[in-house]
C-alpha cells in the first residue's frame, strides 16, 4: 500500500473526493499530506483530536482548525452549515481535512464521533461536484489501530 501515491491521486482529482480511513505509518505521512495539499492549491485543515473527548471540545477544536467565523453557533447544525460554506476560506482547487487523533473521541463519546462523521460526509457531498471538492482523512497507524467501520480506505 502506497499512502503517498493515494493522497497524490486524491489531490490531483484522480480519486473521488470522500471521507476515508487512511492507513499511515506515522505523523510524517500526515504532515507531508498537509504540505502537499497546500502546494497543490488545496486548502488544508488539520484537526488535532488527541485531547478531544466530547462534543463541546470537538466543536471548539473545529472552530479553531477551520478558523470559523464569529457567528459559528457551536452546535452540529452550525458546523455543517460552516463546512458547506467556507466562504471565509477560499480555495483554488479544493479542501482537505485531516482529523488526527479521532480515536480519542470515538472511544470517549461514540455518539458525537458518529455525528461528526455524518457532518463531514454531508460537507464532502456538498462540495463533491464543484471545482473545489472536499475530502476528509482519518489517519490510522498501520500497527493495527482500529479504524471506523463502514468507511472506504484510501490506499
Amino acid at each position: 500500500m502506497d499512502t503517498d501515491r493515494a493522497v497524490t491521486e486524491l489531490l490531483a482529482g484522480r480519486r473521488p473526493p470522500g471521507l476515508y480511513r487512511w492507513p499511515v505509518a506515522g505523523t510524517a505521512d500526515t504532515t507531508a499530506a498537509l504540505s502537499r495539499a497546500a502546494g497543490e492549491g488545496v486548502r488544508a485543515f488539520h484537526l488535532d483530536g488527541a485531547r478531544i473527548a466530547g462534543k463541546d471540545g470537538l466543536l471548539r477544536a473545529c472552530a479553531d482548525a477551520f478558523d470559523l467565523p464569529e457567528w459559528f453557533g457551536a452546535n452540529w447544525d452550525a458546523l455543517e452549515d460552516s463546512l458547506t460554506d467556507l466562504s471565509w476560506a477560499p480555495s483554488r482547487r479544493g479542501y482537505l481535512v485531516v482529523y488526527d487523533g479521532w480515536e480519542r473521541l470515538a472511544d470517549a463519546d461514540e455518539g458525537s464521533f458518529r455525528t461528526v462523521l455524518d457532518v463531514f460526509a454531508e460537507a464532502v457531498a456538498s462540495w463533491r461536484d464543484t471545482a473545489t471538492p472536499m475530502s476528509v482523512l482519518l489517519p490510522a497507524e498501520l500497527d493495527g489501530t482500529p479504524v471506523p467501520a463502514g468507511l472506504p480506505v484510501l490506499e
